[in-house]
């Protein structure tokens, strides 16, 4: 379907409709604007697939700007991690911008607003403040300092910047409505003090300004045609406004807020304040562990940028808070990655099968199809001799009819090579089955053209040669909470539903063609899943990570259960 043809979303009708009533296409402009606190997660992915693909579908600028302004939180790494995360998804920004680049600025307005009688230096503390403000059903009152004279408001406002002041002693309060319906209203606070250190201005300023002070008036200084938030800020959208008409001249372009509903995913929670005690509490190894919905994680486990903007795509933007599977998302993984990923083999849980009438020492190369999805990814050599792996669970003595794989007397085909016979098996003391011995047939071998070669058998098993088999450290992921929306009971922790199986570190053993593998390199172990080499891997260790299964097996447990 043509991006011209398909149907458009209701953020771009309303951009749509801008147009038709004479707003001109060369005056839009959007921004994706994070807060550098934390990685961005899955949740942000829709908010800069929006942001981003409505600067391609029109061609106009998008921002790339970090609304910076607690430095008690904001720290430097996550803005590198976001500005990694934007680019890794496929986007560019027009330009790079902060909050913090307008802070004298955002001073010069708000002294402006004391001076016109809409804004005063608050004294009382926040406890005060909050039982003043009165409840959503109860109408606030106003503060006593609320008439101070605006030169001792100027003066105050001041003393603060001097740095006169400590933390929770003095505020800057709008002074708007402490009757209005709408909370937000009653007179909020654009400054206060806080002696950190910023990770741009340093010490340079002793108070920072509140978001939704910064907010509106950023997008009016950059020039922001359209400024999309997440739902839950469109109660804040009264308060975006009358900040932005303290400030507003008609020659120039009135940002306007419209807001989209938050994509949740089931097993996970995408709070960054919840993510970031998982981190804190050594619950996962950082921000971008493979169990984590940031970003950074999902690229570690081997999610693709072009699944997950498919997976934006087609969860779309609406107007309802929803919960999305966590399975749709792995599908959109599972059906790019069938696209792009090479076949190779790998054996988890090995068990030794000797091909007894082998010649002894012999060794051969097969060739392997690299992507039957894929004809221009060629072919590569896979060495086979006398012992070989095989899956442990591809064997049992004795099984029923249904049962494909090998049990004694019975034939299957090793992936490449050659059908095998099991002929009799070999067991440790407790009756573990240690061996397997097994013939082959030498003139059933794939790819021989001979009419032997086409005889077939029902079971393909994929192996690796003993000789040259790669030890490797698979990591195993499965969901991080077993509760589909650990976030939402009102009477537990969503720590309490944490999955203690979400990892599972076992050895395996690989074909050689991965020795050169490289970080981030994506592969199909046929028959077991999709895997990427993790960072952690080194010249003389290999490390995979298991990025999702070939079907989605969670929903079928799920549903049996």
């Amino acid at each position: 379907m043509s991006e011209a043809s398909k149907s458009l979303n209701f953020i771009e009708h309303i951009v749509e409709e801008d147009l038709t009533n004479g707003f001109s296409k060369e005056k839009l402009r959007f921004r994706f604007p994070p807060e550098p606190n934390g990685y961005l997660h899955i949740g942000h992915a829709s908010s800069i697939c929006l942001n981003f693909g409505l600067g391609l579908r029109y061609d106009a600028p998008v921002n790339l700007r970090f609304d910076d302004t607690n430095p008690a939180k904001e720290e430097q790494e996550f803005v590198d991690a976001i500005k990694k995360d934007v680019q890794w998804l496929g986007y560019r920004w027009n330009t790079e911008r902060y909050a913090s680049d307008y802070f004298q600025q955002l001073y010069d307005w708000a002294v402006l607003l004391i001076e016109k009688g809409k804004a005063y230096i608050e004294s009382q503390s926040s406890e005060e403040m909050a039982f003043q403000k009165g409840t959503p059903i109860v109408p606030g009152t106003d503060s006593p300092f609320r008439n101070r004279s605006i030169e001792e408001n100027l003066e105050l406002f001041e003393a603060m910047k001097n740095g006169e002041y400590e933390e929770g002693t003095l505020v800057l309060r709008a002074k708007i409505n402490m009757g209005s319906p709408n909370m937000l209203m009653r007179d909020p606070i654009m400054y206060r003090v806080l002696h950190r250190a910023h990770h741009r201005t340093n010490t340079d300023w002793c108070i920072y300004p509140m978001y939704d002070w910064t907010h509106g008036e950023s997008d009016y200084i950059e020039q922001v045609s359209h400024s999309l938030c997440t739902l839950e800020f469109a109660m804040h959208r009264e308060l975006y406004d009358w900040f932005l008409d303290q400030v507003y001249d008609e020659k120039s372009i009135r940002p306007k807020q419209r807001e989209f509903a938050r994509r949740n995913l089931s097993h996970t929670v995408v709070s960054k304040r919840k993510l970031l005690r998982l981190v804190q509490e050594g619950v996962v190894n950082g921000w971008d562990d493979p169990r984590m919905p940031t970003i950074s994680g999902l690229r570690r486990r081997g999610y693709t940028p072009e699944s997950i903007r498919n997976f934006a795509d087609t969860i779309g933007i609406a107007k309802r808070d929803n919960l999305i599977d966590v399975s749709l998302l792995e599908f959109h993984a599972r059906e790019h990655l069938n696209k792009v990923a090479p076949r190779v083999m790998g054996v988890l849980d090995p068990l030794k099968v000797v091909i007894t009438n082998y010649p002894e020492g012999g060794e051969e190369w097969l060739e392997a199809e690299n992507n039957p999805e894929d004809e221009s990814a060629g072919s590569r050599k896979l060495p086979f001799s006398r012992e070989i792996y095989i899956e442990r669970g591809d064997f049992k003595e004795e099984a029923n009819r249904k049962f494909f794989r090998l049990k004694l007397g019975g034939e299957v085909r090793l992936k490449n090579a050659y059908i095998i016979k099991a002929e009799s098996c070999s067991k440790d003391g407790e009756g573990n089955i240690t061996e397997i011995q097994c013939t082959y047939d030498l003139k059933s071998k794939s790819g021989s053209g001979t009419e032997e070669s086409l005889r077939k058998v029902k079971g393909t098993l994929h192996w690796v040669c003993v000789k040259h088999a790669l030890e490797a450290e698979i990591r195993i992921y499965d969901r991080l909470f077993l509760d589909e929306s650990p976030d939402t009971h009102k009477d537990k922790d969503f720590m309490e539903f944490i999955n203690p199986n979400a990892l599972k570190v076992i050895k395996g053993y690989l074909e050689p063609s991965l020795k050169n593998a490289q970080i981030e390199d994506r592969v199909q172990f046929q028959r077991l899943g999709y895997f990427c080499v993790d960072p952690d891997s080194t010249p003389g260790k290999l490390v995979f990570n298991k990025t999702v299964g070939l079907r989605d097996t969670w929903t079928k447990i799920q549903q049996n259960n």
